[in-house]
């Protein structure tokens, strides 16, 4: 039984396979979490040589110096590339930018950060979104964080937040850290530089919990319109949001669920969301 593996926390990481090639998706916040869970769900990460980090925040970084260390004991290559979105390193005034922390300890041990401005696709239909434009207001973030950028200081909207996008045969799958830039937002964006498909899913974090319901509603009928067929809200999501949705999209109790350690999500079979959320 796998039900009772897995180390839970605030935090957010996913392991990516499609067609022979590997992915890691942010690093969790402890330092040994997703090191750890990787292990118990009997997961290799040694030949995953490059990740992505979908912002600067520490429950999505926290996790890469530990895991670079470990693997590179076995595997020189391991995570010896993060993708990350352009401002991620951009100073935060009277805040913290975990990635900016960890930048020289992870150069200096031998990886390399490769910023992005624009989407690139990083494989056969695998995209990355680079930083997502927002013509939706949908601030999906605290309100509170400064940020200081190339012209000057201003709110921290988290500029950098970025997705990964996969071009499939069903649709468009979106796997998202936090979707601080905006599930819709990025959903539109992602049919903009992919195709206009269809979303036969969205996996990850949408940062939907702190959402009042005329705002979950609004979100629910903008996801309705680009025909959404599964849904893994995990991390930063929300309990309430994902019952929400799986109501106001019409989707099955096995469509929507709550992501939890070790749920996952595979082309043609589903969602498996383990024990706790079946």
């Amino acid at each position: 039984m796998l039900a009772d593996r897995g180390l839970g926390e605030w935090g957010f990481s996913a392991y990516v396979e499609v067609d022979g090639r590997r992915l890691l998706f942010d690093t969790g916040a402890r330092p040994r979490t997703v090191l750890e869970n990787a292990r118990e769900l009997g997961i290799d990460l040694g030949s995953v040589d490059a990740v992505v980090l979908s912002h600067n925040h520490g429950d999505h970084t926290g996790g890469l110096l530990t895991l670079r260390a470990e693997l590179t004991k076995e595997h020189r290559t391991a995570l010896a590339t993060a993708h990350v979105g352009r401002g991620i390193f951009w100073p935060r005034p009277g805040g913290t930018n975990t990635a900016l922390q960890i930048k020289d300890e992870y150069e200096k041990g031998g990886g390399r950060f490769v910023e992005h401005a624009e989407p690139v696709m990083l494989y056969p239909g695998v995209w990355l979104t680079g930083p997502v434009p927002r013509p939706f207001p949908e601030k999906n973030w605290s309100g509170t964080g400064r940020v200081m950028t190339e012209t000057g200081e201003v709110e921290d909207t988290i500029p950098e937040d970025q997705s990964l996008v996969f071009d499939t045969d069903r649709g468009l799958v979106i796997l998202s850290g936090c979707g601080h830039a905006g599930i819709v937002n990025t959903a539109i964006y992602a049919r903009k530089i992919v195709r206009e498909a269809g979303l036969h899913a969205l996996v990850g974090g949408f940062h939907l919990y702190p959402l009042d319901d005329s705002r979950l509603d609004w979100t629910a009928d903008q996801l309705r319109s680009l025909d959404v067929q599964n849904i893994v809200g995990a991390h930063c999501t929300g309990i309430e949001a994902v019952y929400r949705l799986r109501q106001k999209l019409g989707l099955s109790r096995k469509a929507a669920v709550v992501g939890a350690v070790g749920a996952s999500f595979t082309l043609g079979s589903g969602i498996d969301p383990r024990e706790l959320a079946r």
